[in-house]
């Protein structure tokens, strides 16, 4: 038996051996920046890192914590000299980070009194593989939306430098969330978007579709009044907010009829109930023949 047992032991020391020299390195937080209904987002820097869109980190704040890490979906893109996380403050440890780093108070916080951060990774999800496919189709639920706000950047960057040698021609994107708080954050970023896809003249490159999942009747009565305005009330964007859950069978016949003989690349960071939904409709969408066009299921579950 200890023939069996030693080798793994040894791979499994080694491992924890690296990941605790990285989690020794120094990082420097360069930026903290507050968004509304307490979300923070840290904007940090470390020697030697290098990451892909969709990846996470693992964190440690000693002054919350010297024992806890938590993961954490990076949000920047490899093209910027910075890496980014946002953490929404939803319990002790995230509120321990929130004080720490001065959120709490209303004065200009000074660089060096920021709290030192342990940042182990970067560690690959499937996200990675998103520039692999022509069309593609982005699925967030919640805050399962993080991983795409790296993709969504990334995709940018490269579209401006050199839009001809980009394999991607069409982004759907589809976020689905409970409540109108979890959009303030990311809907600057696909406002951006929006505004420089027009600018260039190709709006068509990225098609997205908010579905809001939960509401009460006083947001509801809001909703109706303000419908006929150009743009949305909650997100400030053209493409109106949509109101339940997605008909996945027609969205997915739908991309079908539009990409005949492609290869559609399906990626999901959400819970396993819809990770089944969308693998049964990629499977049964995808047809028979090698030529015809074929749904390819990635996920990562929260």
């Amino acid at each position: 038996t200890w023939k069996w047992v030693v080798g793994p032991m040894v791979l499994y020391l080694c491992e924890r051996l690296v990941r605790f020299w990285r989690s020794q390195q120094k990082v420097v937080i360069t930026k903290v920046v507050i968004h509304p209904f307490k979300t923070i987002e840290l904007q940090m820097m470390k020697k030697g890192f290098k990451m892909e869109v969709g990846q996470y980190i693992f964190v440690q704040c000693p002054a919350v914590s010297k024992l806890e890490w938590h993961p954490f979906t990076l949000t920047s893109a490899p093209e910027e000299d910075y890496f980014s996380i946002h953490v929404r403050i939803v319990g002790d440890w995230t509120e321990g980070l929130f004080n720490a780093c001065g959120c709490d108070k209303q004065e200009f916080q000074e660089a060096w009194k920021l709290p030192k951060i342990a940042v182990d990774g970067p560690f690959g999800t499937a996200s990675e593989d998103v520039f692999s496919y022509e069309t593609v189709m982005l699925v967030g639920a919640g805050i399962g939306v993080t991983p795409f706000a790296s993709v969504l950047k990334s995709v940018w960057y490269k579209y401006c430098h050199d839009a001809t040698n980009l394999k991607l021609k069409k982004i759907y994107f589809y976020w689905l969330c409970r409540d109108t708080h979890a959009f303030e954050w990311f809907a600057d970023l696909l406002q951006s978007l929006e505004a420089q896809m027009q600018e260039r003249n190709n709006a068509d490159f990225l098609s997205y579709n908010i579905y809001l999942t939960g509401w009460d009747e006083s947001q509801a009565t809001h909703f109706v009044v303000h419908h006929e305005e150009e743009k949305d009330v909650i997100t400030g964007l053209k493409q109106k907010t949509l109101y339940g859950r997605p008909n996945w069978e027609n969205e997915f016949k739908m991309i079908a009829g539009k990409h005949p003989g492609s290869r559609i690349g399906v990626f999901l960071c959400g819970p396993e109930g819809l990770a089944d939904t969308l693998n049964k409709q990629s499977i049964s969408n995808s047809e028979a023949d090698p030529r015809g066009v074929h749904f390819i299921f990635n996920k990562e579950n929260f």
